[in-house]
């Protein structure tokens, strides 16, 4: 009795699951609730915050942030170029890590690693929003919300002991918040030296992970602990403060800072022509290295002398010596007027062999186009000693990256002064009544300084560096700078100021260093940014 009670006990289960679920079927078909009722529809602006959040999960930042900008033109670039991109990054990566592997699998005994696939998929990262910071240094800081839910086929075999082993990543998702700072800005291709990453919080990555063919993730406890290595280690190499550095150009040679000094020895000049009419000339000799915007290096005037005799020691800042040259001119000094030229030669600096002093007598022309006949009337000779001295290694006060970084003052320096080195970067809504080709005129203790002119230009870039060499640090004097225009076509109108400003250099003294933009007075909007270093020898 006990075994037939339990097979029909048995029976009487099943036969009850089975009716009971066919009933429910036709229930939940054919019967209708009677409590439903007609959902409400309203506009969409009618709606509150806690509907809108379920309509759309997921806002865009740009929607949210209004700092942040729209890169839909980005996005659509990507999409274009993912299949593109895809191959050329796997074939990155292969090169990057294939020697990488091979010098480390012999510590390991293991025969091979080897990429059975590798692809990134088909989806590419998407930018939900772009924020760019607007600063006063030589830099780009670019900061971008990236969002890549993507489906790539990553397996890696491994073989050792005779045996092999499959590893496939797949499903992977990335959001994160990076920081792309590009610095310094240089004036040679691309433009930039460095490219600096850093993530401004947590990244969240999420991945599968295939051991076998089985998903190793499934184990219990194994995913959120992955999950939390991978953020800490990321947090820890790349969270901000910290940087991830790709050196795109050498800094020096695309900031073309200094890389030794040339010392230029003017002894005398012979059967100078005469230039007065009512006596003899009165030369001096200017010096001026090519693609240098630092002032020229004179000579003093020797009056009434065809044959002057200088002996005076001049050393210029060389920045390449590849391309750049010495141009030498010599002037005859008029009291009123302007100077009258005598004649003119440039010496290459690839020419000079470093560390050598080299005697030269060169000819003086009337230009420097060697088919000039011009140039075949004699117009006297000047006697020179050159010798170019490259810095060495340490001795470079330019080698910092950091364009933060205030140089130490050149030997010669007076004790207990200093240089004062004033950067003119740009204006901006500048406006002249009759004409606007602005330059800035630069003035301190009497010395004065100018930027070219730029012609017909509201927003000018000078980029131009002045130096004034100073006894006593400048704690309780003011730079003025003002902006003039001047134009050749207005007769009654030549010249007129666009604004001004006087500068107070204490904070320069106590700072080293201040970047900032100014407001001018006498004008409406018009600003000039002014970059300042007071250099010492200590």
């Amino acid at each position: 009795m006990g075994i037939i009670s339990t097979i029909m006990g048995f029976c009487g289960f099943g036969m009850g699951i089975s009716i009971g679920l066919v009933v429910g079927y036709f229930l939940f078909i054919y019967v209708q609730p009677s409590d439903v009722e007609d959902p409400v529809i309203r506009p969409f602006v009618e709606q509150d915050t806690e509907a809108l959040e379920k309509l759309i999960p997921e806002i865009p930042l740009w929607v949210k942030n209004p700092d942040y900008d729209r890169v839909d033109w980005l996005n659509k670039f990507i999409e274009i170029m993912w299949p593109y991109l895809d191959r050329a990054i796997c074939k990155t990566v292969k090169n990057i890590v294939a020697p990488i592997i091979a010098e480390q699998i012999p510590n390991y005994k293991i025969d091979a690693v080897d990429f059975e696939a590798l692809t990134l998929g088909c989806l590419p990262p998407t930018f939900q929003g772009m924020k760019v910071y607007d600063t006063e240094e030589r830099e780009l800081i670019m900061e971008l919300s990236l969002k890549w839910a993507a489906n790539p086929n990553v397996t890696v075999a491994v073989k050792a002991f005779g045996m092999r082993a499959t590893v496939q990543l797949v499903d992977l998702q990335v959001f994160a918040f990076p920081r792309i700072t590009l610095k310094p800005l240089v004036p040679s291709f691309p433009c930039f030296a460095k490219i600096l990453v850093s993530l401004m919080e947590k990244p969240h990555v999420d991945f599968g992970l295939k051991l076998l063919g089985a998903d190793a993730m499934s184990i219990p406890g194994l995913y959120s602990f992955v999950q939390e290595i991978i953020k800490d280690q990321v947090a820890n190499m790349y969270l901000w403060p910290k940087t991830l550095e790709v050196q795109i150009l050498d800094p020096t040679k695309a900031m073309k800072r200094p890389v030794g000094i040339l010392n230029v020895k003017v002894l005398r000049a012979t059967k100078l022509r005469k230039k007065d009419l009512l006596g003899a000339s009165d030369p001096y000799v200017k010096l001026k290295l090519t693609e240098d915007k630092l002032p020229s290096k004179k000579t003093t005037v020797k009056h009434k002398n065809l044959n002057p005799e200088w002996n005076e020691e001049f050393s210029l800042v060389v920045k390449d010596p590849e391309a750049q040259a010495l141009d030498i001119m010599v002037y005859d000094w008029e009291q009123v007027g302007k100077h009258d030229k005598m004649g003119l030669n440039s010496v290459p600096l690839k020419d000079l062999t470093p560390e050598e002093t080299k005697a030269m007598t060169i000819d003086l022309l009337k230009t420097l186009d060697p088919n000039d006949v011009q140039n075949e009337k004699s117009r006297g000779q000047l006697v020179l000693e050159l010798m170019y001295k490259p810095f060495k290694e340490g001795e470079n006060p330019n080698e910092s990256d950091d364009v933060d970084t205030v140089q130490k003052a050149p030997e010669g320096t007076p004790d207990g002064g200093g240089l004062l080195v004033v950067y003119v970067h740009e204006g901006q809504d500048l406006e002249g009544k009759h004409h606007t080709n602005p330059s800035a005129r630069i003035i301190l203790r009497g010395e004065e300084r100018r930027t070219k002119p730029m012609k017909k230009n509201r927003d000018p870039r000078w980029d131009e560096e002045f130096q004034f060499m100073l006894d006593s640090p400048p704690t309780n004097d003011r730079l003025h700078v003002e902006v003039v225009s001047t134009s050749s076509r207005s007769l009654r109108h030549t010249k007129e100021t666009l604004g001004y400003v006087d500068i107070s250099l204490s904070d320069v003294v106590s700072n080293k260093r201040i970047n900032e933009k100014y407001l001018l007075i006498d004008s409406k909007n018009g600003r000039i940014q002014i970059e300042m270093q007071w250099r010492t020898a200590t």
